[in-house]
């Protein structure tokens, strides 16, 4: 497929940081910001805070050739940088000298919260010969590798790293002439970037990908959202991995403007974000789903001292499926008055398998009406997430239903496995050959065909326009005892409508266990009261039943924070039934009801499922090997 470019003079590059200096040699964008960084949770923006095209290049340059002086094309580092405009120097200065970069969110370096697991998963895995960290991160590292009570495997992996300080390879002069003829970055073929994926459904996992995959994906994304030089993206999303990391690159791709700010400053202040759209006249702004309800409740809408005007937003990109129609109409109702057109809403649908960037609903050339909202087509609650192509258009993602068991493509309108084969997608698994196999090297049966890449996320398409739509995950799928299938997230739903002024929205994890639907759920307060706790219990359960025609068989309220998520903000329902079955879940109380909806027994305070005969029976047979997955970052706790 032939992409848009915006000048005839300069085709398509074939990695993404050779768009660089392109855009730095042209009078145009030189002095063109193309990041700004908002800190601190306010829209003023300092001197100091933004990136034009030509410094940014020179920056990238310069960080190179440092890189270079101690470590040698190829080498793996691990990025430990905090979000901001250094982490995406280092970010793009890494691919420049050729380097094999892993990003992830640093812990803190005194290691005493049990937040490191992550880090050292990465290390096991990856074996990064250096580390790239601030100076006082740095130190602090050294300063716990002389405490002699220490993790000694973090302590012996820590120690085997070259540290490298972003004050030394920044600040220190060098060449930044950079001749487009003798590029010696990462080359198309070659690995440039190790990315985990989100740890929704499992442990997370390395993705090798490509710097041909990465610039074909946003390519491919930039067309798909219509993006150019007048571009102004706003993004809050974590800058070390999928939809946060991809934007950067799409920033560089498009020659548009990106604002960016941390994840805890939007969580601190969900307001930030519509101001800061409403301030740089931003068109464009990728969030995930649970954004919407989360600014609707705590947005301050009323009560903040600054105006807002979304008049400008092109595209809303609603990520982390599946994306319920109602959530969007009431973000709606409540932004329309403020300029937010309907038509700029973006369902959207990737993962890290695929770089990121998969499809998305909204067309920007459609004018037959069907492409945009609020005539976008539901299926079970939920908005699509693309519009597949008919066999006479040619389609550079092409994404197919599949049955996930016989590995057959299924009619429109039957529930199946999402594949998609593209250019777009990654390499495989690090230090996982059997796994890349089976996920990355999918094939049709009894038919010859290009490899695709089995998502594990179930989807059905549906209508004339063959619209799809992501119905949830293989993994989680939830077998009732009239031989139907549910997924969890209608249960959670429905329990979270029961008591909205009791439950925290987007907090909520269902799963079975030997038959019996568990419901878990994170109260607003630590309610102490227990008619009261076991009150909420019994109207989730009414509630459930009553709307989804489901038996839960446990009801377990639990302290806020309890609920474990991924950075993007997905509940990860693997993780808490570890949690519950180990006995660690914060309980408030524990409700179990028999199959006529009484109690068998109830508990407060005590999270210990695992205790007694019967739960020791449970966890022997539910028993799995698990890691706790602390991929999400501390700010995580407060969504």
């Amino acid at each position: 497929m032939n992409y848009e470019n915006y000048d005839p003079i300069f085709p398509d590059q074939p990695v993404v940081d050779q768009y660089l200096p392109i855009w730095a040699s042209l009078s145009a964008f030189r002095s063109k910001p193309a990041f700004i960084w908002s800190e601190d949770g306010t829209t003023n923006i300092s001197n100091g805070s933004t990136l034009t095209y030509a410094q940014l290049n020179d920056s990238v340059q310069s960080i190179s050739i440092q890189l270079l002086h101690s470590l040698q094309r190829g080498d793996t580092v691990i990025i430990l940088c905090t979000p901001g405009l250094e982490l995406v120097e280092i970010i793009f200065g890494c691919q420049r000298a050729g380097l094999l970069s892993v990003p992830i969110f640093p812990p803190d370096p005194s290691f005493s919260k049990q937040n490191h697991h992550h880090l050292l998963r990465a290390l096991s895995q990856t074996k990064p010969k250096a580390a790239i960290a601030h100076h006082d991160y740095i130190t602090k590292v050294q300063q716990y590798l002389s405490l002699p009570s220490k993790d000694k495997k973090l302590a012996q992996m820590l120690q085997n790293l070259k540290w490298v300080p972003t004050e030394d390879v920044k600040h220190k002069n060098a060449d930044s002439s950079l001749d487009s003829m003798s590029y010696d970055g990462c080359k198309p073929d070659e690995t440039y970037l190790i990315q985990y994926t989100s740890g929704a459904t499992g442990i997370p996992k390395p993705v090798l990908v490509s710097a041909g995959s990465a610039a074909h994906n946003v390519r491919t994304a930039r067309k798909a959202y219509d993006l150019h030089p007048n571009s102004v993206i706003v993004s809050w999303l974590p800058q070390y991995h999928d939809c946060g990391l991809m934007f950067l690159l799409l920033t560089i791709v498009s020659g548009a403007t990106c604002v960016l700010t941390s994840p805890a400053a939007f969580v601190n202040r969900p307001r930030l974000w519509i101001e800061l759209i409403t301030q740089f006249k931003a068109t464009c702004t990728p969030v995930p789903s649970f954004t919407l309800p989360l600014v609707v409740k705590r947005g301050g809408v009323e009560t903040g001292s600054s105006p807002i005007n979304l008049w400008s937003l092109r595209n809303l990109i609603i990520i982390n499926e599946p994306i319920y129609k109602a959530s969007v109409e009431e973000f709606l109702h409540v932004f329309k008055p403020f300029g937010l057109n309907p038509s700029s809403i973006s369902p959207s649908y990737g993962l890290a398998e695929n770089c990121t960037f998969v499809s998305t609903a909204w067309r920007n050339d459609d004018h037959s009406g069907n492409s945009c909202f609020p005539v976008f087509p539901s299926h079970n609650k939920l908005l699509p997430i693309a519009r597949l192509a008919s066999e006479e258009e040619e389609e550079d993602m092409d994404i197919i239903v599949v049955n996930e068991h016989t590995h057959e493509p299924v009619d429109d309108g039957i529930e199946g496995e999402i594949w998609v084969s593209s250019p777009s997608n990654a390499s495989g698994y690090l230090g996982h050959a059997f796994l890349t196999q089976d996920i990355f090297k999918g094939r049709l049966s009894n038919k010859v065909s290009r490899c695709f890449v089995r998502t594990g996320d179930k989807g059905i398409v549906k209508g004339e326009e063959r619209f799809l739509f992501v119905t949830g995950r293989c993994a989680e799928v939830i077998k009732l005892p009239n031989g139907q299938d549910i997924h969890p997230h209608y249960i959670e739903t429905a329990a979270y409508n029961s008591c909205p002024q009791f439950i925290r929205g987007g907090c909520l994890a269902v799963f079975d266990v030997s038959r019996m639907i568990v419901l878990v759920a994170e109260m607003q307060r630590s309610e102490k009261d227990n008619k009261i706790l076991r009150n909420i219990c019994e109207r989730i359960r009414e509630n459930v039943f009553e709307n989804e025609k489901v038996d839960v068989g446990m009801v377990v309220l639990v302290k806020s924070g309890s609920v474990p998520k991924t950075t993007s903000g997905k509940i990860q329902r693997w993780a808490a039934k570890q949690y519950f079955l180990g006995g660690k879940m914060n309980a408030l109380m524990e409700l179990k009801f028999d199959n006529n909806g009484g109690f068998l027994r109830s508990s407060n305070g005590r999270g210990s499922y695992g205790e007694g005969e019967e739960g020791r029976a449970v966890i022997a047979e539910e028993k799995e090997e698990v890691v706790h997955s602390l991929s999400s970052a501390p700010w995580l706790a407060r969504l």
